[in-house]
């Protein structure tokens, strides 16, 4: 009886944490370039109450009699398939339409990387410098942040759908900046550890990143200008998986609810 108690918590938690990922997936649904992230389970360990060659009478049995302890959260998975791009009248709203990620430098001077491309061009040290709207440096190729000359205003800056940056003189003549966009891949890319403010750290699960530009077995993305990558939450499928996770922590519950009752009756036993 006991054991029956205690599986069906390790039941009720795992689809507590469910809940609260489905719930994440839905409060994320408008934020650009959101991965849906789906909860794993796998099963705890087995108890082996008779072994395949021991039966009450001693005699041989093919199979063993065990039963489980429960289940618990593997992991939560990011899913990275493409979201849908949508049209903006920003400039300085970028797309990415493949496998890659921008780079960004965090307030601790370390790359990170996001697949949000709601940018602004920012005043710093070294005159227009495109960022995050939190302000980090969005970077080039040679992870660099990506700055305009002087005189240069951002709404005369193109960017191409390989990612390379041009602007236009007051003559009106285009001038190639010879800057780029920084796209990167991993083998991994549900290894990135996710840190907040749509920033994700590389890290040993996810590999190493690998430069669009420089790694010639890579598929390259495009960027699209003047477009947002919307989140990849479908919220039919996240309403449908709620009300699974909410039915299977209401089949725990039940269960702790009849093994009770079971443990009440036994006590309740009179010679």
């Amino acid at each position: 009886m006991m054991r029956a108690l205690y599986t069906a918590a390790t039941g009720m938690r795992a689809q507590q944490t469910n809940v609260d990922n489905i719930s994440n997936n839905l409060s994320n649904v408008n934020t650009v370039g959101y991965k849906q992230e789906k909860t794993e389970f796998k099963s705890l360990l087995y108890q082996t109450i008779q072994t395949r060659t021991t039966t009450a009478n001693g005699e041989e049995k093919p199979i063993p009699a065990q039963t489980g302890l429960g289940t618990r959260v593997a992991s939560t998975t990011s899913i990275y398939t493409q979201g849908a791009t949508l049209a903006s009248e920003n400039a300085t709203d970028f797309a990415i339409v493949g496998d890659g990620f921008f780079a960004v430098r965090g307030a601790d001077n370390e790359v990170y990387y996001t697949r949000a491309g709601n940018f602004v061009w920012a005043e710093g040290n070294q005159g227009l410098t495109l960022t995050t709207s939190d302000g980090y440096p969005v970077l080039d190729t040679n992870r660099q942040p990506i700055t305009l000359p002087q005189g240069i205003t951002g709404e005369s800056v193109t960017v191409s759908q390989d990612g390379s940056f041009s602007y236009k003189n007051a003559e009106g003549v285009t001038v190639d900046m010879n800057r780029s966009f920084g796209l990167f891949q991993f083998n991994n890319p549900s290894g990135l550890e996710k840190i907040g403010d749509n920033l994700l750290e590389e890290t040993e699960a996810s590999g190493a990143a690998l430069n669009e530009r420089t790694t010639a077995t890579l598929t390259p993305s495009q960027v699209r200008q003047k477009y947002l990558e919307a989140s990849n939450v479908q919220v039919a499928d996240e309403m449908v998986n709620l009300i699974i996770a909410q039915r299977a922590y209401q089949l725990n519950s039940k269960a702790i609810t009849t093994s009770d009752e079971m443990l009440e009756q036994a006590n309740n036993l009179r010679r």
